[in-house]
């Protein structure tokens, strides 16, 4: 007798980070099909219903074109009380994140969405809360000569050159990251992936 065949899993999101926290517990998604979505806010969304929306935004959209496939989607927020803070493009904007960071707690909310086979949808957002130390000027400048806040939720990576700045955390790593793993093997599970 054959094992059932494995069903078609789809990563909507072109992060390397998910991809290699997947690989981690042995999870190579069949493709990786990032969503085309609008990521701003909706005027007045905190955080966390933030993080959640677009994580299923993501996985629906591509879920749509792909009948019969399983579908992960995910997104980090960084939120310093009610503020949504930016995915950083410019020096500027990894600033602003920065000053607000330096010296206080913040919540890493990461959203997960799964659509399995018959198009249903499995969601969960991880909250973790992530304190910084207080930066001094000189921490700040390095840290941002260092570029590494290219595209980053919040102006950081905590795998990176930023791991040296946090004072403490209380949740789960691998979702700062990008990727909550206790929640997403429970969601592929529950959508018949064998995770």
């Amino acid at each position: 007798m054959t094992a059932p065949q494995k069903p078609r899993l789809i990563l909507a999101s072109a992060s390397p980070r998910r991809l290699s926290l997947l690989a981690q517990i042995g999870i190579t998604p069949d493709e990786i099909i990032p969503a085309d979505i609008n990521e701003d806010p909706i005027p007045g969304e905190l955080p966390s219903p933030h993080a959640l929306r677009l994580a299923t935004e993501k996985a629906v959209a591509i879920a749509g074109k792909h009948p019969g496939a399983i579908v992960l989607g995910s997104d980090t927020v960084v939120g310093v009380g009610r503020r949504i803070l930016p995915k950083t493009e410019t020096r500027d904007d990894a600033k602003y994140c920065l000053k607000l960071l330096s010296g206080r707690a913040h919540r890493v909310l990461t959203g997960v969405a799964v659509v399995d086979k018959e198009g249903n949808l499995r969601t969960r957002v991880n909250e973790t809360r992530v304190k910084f130390k207080r930066l001094s000027e000189q921490e700040f400048k390095d840290y941002l000569d260092s570029e590494e806040w290219k595209g980053k939720a919040g102006g950081y990576g905590i795998q990176g050159k930023a791991g040296a700045l946090i004072q403490h955390l209380s949740g789960s790593y691998t979702s700062v990251v990008g990727l909550p793993l206790f929640e997403t093997r429970n969601l592929l599970s529950g959508a018949g992936y064998p995770a």
